[in-house]
């Protein structure tokens, strides 16, 4: 029971505890102790329900992904919004999250990727699995705005998502390696401009 005394998910708060501290810390400077201690389990209840910190990881990305991409589903899926307006919603708030200090809002296949992906081929494999489904959604919604007369996008839209998608990935590494936002704001731009949309005028301070 939690302090609601509603019934508690010990596995699913476990990850959900995780989660922001392996987000500001990273996997491997992260020990089982910090993650425990912060959720308040007992290490024998963390074997009942992971065989080993590899398990726990695979897990951990498991879940960050189906959750990101309920909320990259409620992005894409607006109504009354077209199909160009909710990919470029869904853009607007990964540049709001990454230039953010807040470790709950960040990326863990940024944080996470070139992390684990040399040291564990299960984590590397839940990471493979959740990007591409990440990029077949927006492939998705790069097809909804050709329909709907939004968007006119050269090429195959799955080879557009897929570039956008590792653009802004690596703006998200460059904005942390630079500790500065113009590599997402360069992004955004880029968006724009890949997708033939007018970007929004600036706003010039008045003198």
């Amino acid at each position: 029971m939690n302090v609601t005394g509603q019934p508690l998910d010990v596995r699913q708060h476990i990850m959900d505890t995780a989660q922001p501290i392996i987000s500001g810390k990273g996997f491997s400077a992260v020990g089982l102790n910090e993650i425990l201690s912060a959720a308040g389990v007992p290490k024998g209840s963390f074997y009942h329900y992971f065989s080993s910190k590899e398990a726990f990881g695979e897990a951990l990305l498991g879940c960050y992904f189906s959750k990101y991409l309920e909320e990259l589903d409620t992005l894409l899926e607006k109504p009354g919004f077209s199909g160009a307006e909710c990919l470029m919603s869904y853009w607007q708030k990964w540049l709001e999250t990454q230039a953010a200090c807040d470790p709950q809002g960040k990326c863990l296949a940024v944080k996470l990727g070139a992390e684990v992906s040399d040291l564990s081929e299960a984590m590397r494999g839940a990471l493979l699995s959740g990007t591409t489904r990440i990029i077949k959604r927006l492939t998705r919604a790069v097809e909804a705005g050709m329909e709907d007369g939004s968007l006119v996008v050269e090429g195959d839209p799955s080879r557009v998502a897929e570039t956008l998608y590792q653009m802004w990935l690596g703006a998200s590494l460059l904005a942390k390696i630079t500790r500065d936002q113009k590599p997402l704001n360069a992004a955004l731009a880029a968006t724009y401009g890949l997708l033939r949309l007018e970007a929004p005028a600036v706003e010039r301070p008045l003198l």
